[in-house]
């Protein structure tokens, strides 16, 4: 537990540490994608050994009703005024819902079909996250050789999950289509942040809005699903549990959407094609889960794809 504390300060100190709004990213903010991705692949290890002790909906909310616990001490410390009236509270509850809708989505969605499927589902969302913001956001523009990267780290995905693909039955598909929602509403989170007066507000208040609906949400959810709810939580069911709590949806979706304020979202989006590549290893280290051999061969397409979307456009006079 103190690790997890430890990690969500360095988490927080290092995306505060980045001060103005930028067209690319600089190594700070690269650094800080990268660890975000790879505990985002832990979290996948940390549901799934929750799952235990806890319904996965009813998890869910847990989840976001113990960070905005932290996010409430937080802003207090800080002396931040969470309900202030800054004509953010529509937009912000809109942004809460798709967050909420979201996750909602994908936990229903895998009763109905594999991981690797909607895994592959799930990231089209940074394919829609650039072309929502090519066609809706001044400055954001989608160069071609953008394009060809999230194509390439896209297919990196692909081959790595590629042994769990096949044609899907129809209860397959109804998960598939979900997920693939899941998907446009994560989409639509981060364009609704990017475009709106969402932008000016401070990373803490846009969390706050988002944690504060999940958490009103997803516990009715499971229990109008007919979940299990809490069943035998053992230690690893609780430790994974305040993992998600302290170190992910407290201190890494802080970082996250403090990043989406002040980077272009394309750029951004590019590298969470790591994070279901960082969920593999998670798996095969530490529960033994097997690992194809196409695995290296889908992180340098991920790379080369990270690569090709952050490459600096020629000047004017090139």
């Amino acid at each position: 537990m103190a690790a997890g504390r430890r990690a969500a300060a360095a988490i927080i100190m290092t995306a505060i540490a980045i001060t103005e709004r930028r067209a690319e990213l600089d190594g700070a903010a690269s650094a800080t994608l990268v660890l975000l991705c790879l505990l985002w692949g832990l979290q996948q290890v940390a549901i799934k050994a929750a799952m235990t002790g806890f319904s996965p909906v009813l998890q869910g909310g847990l989840r976001s009703l113990g960070a905005l616990a932290l996010l409430w001490v937080w802003a207090a410390l800080r002396g931040m005024r969470l309900f202030e009236r800054d004509g953010t509270l529509g937009l912000g509850l809109l942004a809460g819902l798709l967050f909420a809708g979201e996750f909602l989505l994908v936990y229903a969605g895998l009763s109905y079909t594999t991981v690797s499927r909607s895994i592959l589902f799930l990231y089209t969302a940074p394919f829609l996250v650039s072309v929502g913001a090519h066609l809706l956001l001044p400055g954001e523009r989608m160069r071609g050789v953008q394009a060809a990267g999230l194509a390439c780290a896209f297919v990196g995905v692909a081959v790595a999950f590629a042994d769990g693909l096949r044609l899907p039955t129809n209860r397959e598909m109804i998960g598939d289509l979900m997920v693939l929602a899941a998907a446009v509403l994560w989409a639509a989170t981060t364009l609704v942040i990017k475009g709106s007066k969402l932008v000016r507000a401070s990373s803490t208040k846009v969390l706050f809005y988002q944690l504060a609906v999940s958490g009103a949400v997803m516990p009715l959810a499971s229990l109008l699903m007919g979940e299990a709810g809490v069943t035998a939580p053992g230690p690893l069911a609780l430790a994974c549990l305040a993992f998600q709590i302290v170190v992910v949806a407290f201190a890494s979706y802080l970082a996250w959407f403090w990043l989406v304020a002040r980077y272009p979202a394309a750029r951004l989006s590019a590298f969470t094609f790591l994070t279901p590549l960082f969920g593999v290893l998670s798996g095969a280290l530490l529960l033994g889960e097997r690992v194809s051999a196409s695995l290296a061969a889908a992180m340098l397409l991920v790379c080369a794809g990270i690569w090709l979307v952050n490459r600096r456009a020629p000047a004017a006079g090139a």
